[in-house]
This record gives C-alpha cells, sequence and structure tokens, in this order.
C-alpha cells in the first residue's frame, strides 16, 4: 500500500472546510500548481510554508491574503520572486532558499518586509526598489552572483544581519560597514576578500588523520553546515583513543555561507581558551567529505540560549526565569570578548557572536563556536571589526539582564557595565570601542568584584 500524501490530506481537509479559520498552514508534497483552496483562508491566515514542493508561480490575486505575515516558498522551482508579493500587506518575512530565481523586480518587494531570504539562487542583482524596504533587519543573500550591491540598501538603516558570502563582489560599498545597526555580517567566499582567504587557508592543523583512524560514535548534533558525533581518536597507534568531536560537513550553500569556509575560519581562529579545540583535519573520508576532530566539550555545558524566533527576528531566546550571578556573567562575556579580539588580530570576523552559538556552564566557563559565518579580512580595516563589537554589545545586554538580581547589590559594577554595553552598541560605528579595550574594562570590573568585603554571616 503506498504511502499517504500529507499534501492531498491538507488539501482534502481544505476543501472540506475543516481548516476554516486557521491562523498557519504547511503543506509539502509536490505541488506543481498553487492550491487555490488556501485563498479561502484570507481573513485568518498569517503563516503558509509551501517550502519543498515544485512551485513556479503564484495566483494573481495572492494578495488577498491580506492577514499573511510569513511566507516560506524554499526548495522550489521558481525562477523570480512573484510581483504579486509585493502587493501583500501584511507581510514581513519571505524565505524563498534554493529556487531558480534570477529575476527580482522592484515590484515583487513589499515595503513592510523584515526578513528576508534569498540564500542560493541565481540573483545577479538587486532592484533599486529594495531600498523602500526601510524596515528590513534581516537580508540572507548568500549563494548567489551578485557583483554589486544597490546603493539605495542604504536606506534600510534597520539592518541588523546580513548574509553576503558566496557570490561575486569584487568590493563593498563604503555605507555597508555604516550602516549604524548592523551587528551580524558574512562576507566570505567573494572576490573582495579572496587575498586574506588564501592566506587563512593556509594556515592549516598539523595534523591530518585519515578516517579509518578515527571510531564514529553517537550523532551529539547537527547544524545548516554539518554534523557532529561523538568519536574516538589516538593521534598514534601507540597513543590510547581519547574521546573527542567529529564534525563533518555537508558541503552545501547554507543561509551563512560555504561549509569550506567556516573550516578554514575555525582552524585558523583555533588557539583560544575561549574556542574549541581543533585537533585534526579528516582526510581519506569515502564520501570525500571534509572534516574536523574538535575537543570533546564537556557534556554540563549547554547552550546559552536559543536562537531567534519569528517574533524576536535578530535576537535570542533565553529560557524563562533564566539567571547568572553577575560573576558568572562576567567570565562569559571576558572569555568571548577576547575570543573575538584573537580573531580579530588573525583577520577573521565571527560574523555570528550570539549566545546560541555560546557553550556555557553556571559558573561562566565559556565556548564560543559555529564559524558558519565567519569572514577572513584585511585587519587593517577596523570598520568590519567595529561592526562585531555591536553584536557583543548586545551580547553584554543580555548577560547583564541574566544577572539583574545582583544589581541593588552591584550598583558601581553595574554602572561600569552599563556604560561600556551602551558604547559597544553605539550607532556611531567609531565611537565603539575595539576588543582590547573592552577585554581591559571587563578585567577592571572583575578586580573590582573581587577586591569587595564579603559580608560576614550571622552566627548560628
Amino acid at each position: 500500500m503506498p504511502d499517504k500524501n500529507p499534501a492531498t490530506d491538507t488539501l482534502t481537509q481544505l476543501r472540506a472546510g475543516e481548516l476554516a479559520g486557521a491562523r498557519q498552514l504547511h503543506i509539502a508534497g509536490g505541488l506543481t500548481t498553487f492550491p487555490r483552496e488556501i485563498l479561502s483562508l484570507a481573513d485568518t491566515l498569517e503563516i503558509l510554508d509551501l517550502s519543498g514542493n515544485a512551485l513556479t508561480e503564484l495566483p494573481a490575486d495572492f494578495d488577498r491574503l491580506h492577514r499573511l505575515r510569513i511566507l516560506f516558498l524554499s526548495f522550489n522551482a521558481f525562477d523570480h520572486i512573484p510581483d504579486v508579493l509585493g502587493r501583500c500587506p501584511a507581510l514581513t518575512m519571505l524565505g524563498m532558499k534554493a529556487n531558480a530565481i534570477e529575476r527580482v523586480s522592484g515590484a515583487s518587494l513589499a515595503p513592510t518586509l523584515q526578513w528576508l531570504t534569498l540564500t542560493d539562487n541565481r540573483i545577479a542583482a538587486l532592484p533599486a526598489e529594495i531600498g523602500n524596504c526601510t524596515g528590513l533587519r534581516k537580508l540572507l543573500l548568500a549563494g548567489n552572483r551578485l557583483t554589486a550591491l544597490p546603493d539605495t540598501l542604504a536606506q534600510c538603516q534597520e539592518i541588523e544581519l546580513m548574509r553576503l558570502s558566496a557570490n561575486r563582489l569584487e568590493a563593498l560599498p563604503s555605507w555597508l560597514h555604516a550602516l549604524p545597526r548592523l551587528a551580524w555580517l558574512a562576507v566570505a567566499g567573494n572576490p573582495v576578500f579572496a587575498a586574506e582567504e588564501a592566506a587563512g587557508r593556509a594556515n592549516d592543523v598539523p595534523v591530518h588523520v585519515d578516517w579509518d583512524r578515527i571510531d564514529v560514535q553517537e550523532k551529539l548534533g547537527e547544524g545548516a553546515s554539518g554534523v557532529i558525533y561523538r568519536g574516538e581518536w589516538a593521534q598514534t597507534a601507540a597513543d590510547t583513543p581519547k574521546p573527542v568531536a567529529i564534525k563533518l560537513f555537508k558541503g552545501a550553500v547554507t543561509s551563512d555561507g560555504l561549509p569550506q569556509n567556516e573550516m578554514a575560519a575555525c582552524i585558523a581562529g583555533s588557539g583560544h581558551a575561549s574556542l574549541i579545540p581543533v585537533h585534526a583535519r579528516i582526510d581519506n573520508h569515502p564520501d570525500r567529505t571534509e572534516g574536523l576532530v574538535l575537543a570533546l566539550i564537556d557534556s554540563s555545558l549547554g547552550n546559552l540560549a536559543d536562537p531567534p524566533s519569528f517574533a524576536s527576528c535578530t535576537r535570542d531566546v533565553y529560557a524563562p526565569g533564566q539567571r547568572l550571578t553577575l560573576a558568572a556573567a562576567l567570565r562569559v562575556a571576558r572569555g568571548i570578548a577576547d575570543a573575538a579580539r584573537h580573531l580579530h588580530a588573525r583577520g577573521i570576523m565571527h560574523g555570528d557572536l550570539y549566545a546560541h552559538n555560546i557553550l556555557y556552564a553556571d559558573d561562566g566557563r565559556a565556548f564560543l563556536g559555529d564559524f558558519g559565518a565567519a569572514s577572513f579580512y584585511d585587519a587593517t580595516e577596523e570598520a568590519y571589526g567595529r561592526i562585531e563589537v555591536r553584536a557583543f554589545g548586545l551580547l553584554l545586554e543580555e548577560l547583564l539582564a541574566l544577572a539583574c538580581h545582583e544589581r541593588d547589590a552591584s550598583p558601581a559594577e553595574f554602572a561600569i557595565l552599563d556604560g561600556l554595553q551602551e558604547r559597544c552598541i553605539s550607532e556611531d560605528r567609531d565611537s565603539r570601542p575595539a576588543f582590547a579595550e573592552i577585554v581591559a574594562a571587563l578585567d577592571d570590573v572583575v578586580t573590582s568584584l573581587s577586591q569587595r568585603p564579603t559580608l560576614a554571616r550571622p552566627s548560628p
């Protein structure tokens, strides 16, 4: 008996009126034409996911979905963005990753957009009208054929995250790193920094290990760029095998960029206490998969936060009631700031300096991971480093919020940290401190906190 098609079941429910009043709808399963039954939900539908089909067009009256806020059309067969989407009055998020899009007309971009994902397409140029999307906060364009960016994008002053990796950009416009709120930028895999990338890739790990000498065990996790396993490895036949983490890269374009750029940056940036050590590069995988042998991090450490949600857009999501002591928050902040200083000194911008990419313990031990958005750049161009300072400032704001229950007990330290945080997120890029200055300021606060007399406990 053949497997049931979920798409067919959903359409049957629609036609029977069983989904009347639905606010969300997901149909995946080989659709080649848009099911007009969806338009019957015009007065309620807010989120529509038609990813994983074979759609090439939308109906001219698609904008009847006047409450639609979020639309996913990824992994379809569109060669353009339908113009009707520009007329959708409430559309704030559009995802059309991995289609075959070559044309983007000015009419297709709703001015209400805040989050636009066009990763892994064939786009050679963006229309000037994208500058009308003045509320745009996230723009993901990795894996296209862009040779330039329209100057009108400078009007999008709310942009916080931009992915431009794996394009054909020979230069980056001066207005890009002057965008006042830009905090997370990825530009790897473009000709503009080809020399820096070549130099970075030359910094390979000295140890290469044959795939047959690795004992791969259970899967620990999976991200956009690869899969991580627990394993064992001995550098020589005489060594006792030790527990390690093994990351195997998928080799496809992710929303951040190309996995080979991630691997190069991870290798070149290693050597700091708050970065996960890289032990070896894996050779001779039977499927020619690239991979790394990494230190296995204590399983008691967990992610500091979850990635941004639809609602938070660019800001991480923390567990309800989550707390840190001020001392632990400072230890996290200091470790991550110094790791960023270390990377920038090597001409590497992490590009995704977020709490969800930090493994931490309650005592403040922390490791910055996930180099998927990392880029090599000319370290003498301080403008790029100051972009990442803003990302750190937003992280510091969140860390201080986790420790806010200690504000009354440490007013002087919080006053200094609040001032530092405000400088880091300044919309005047040139007024932001460099990471070396940030680390020094955090060290001063750590010293101040350690020198405070401990209150004597009352006698039992």
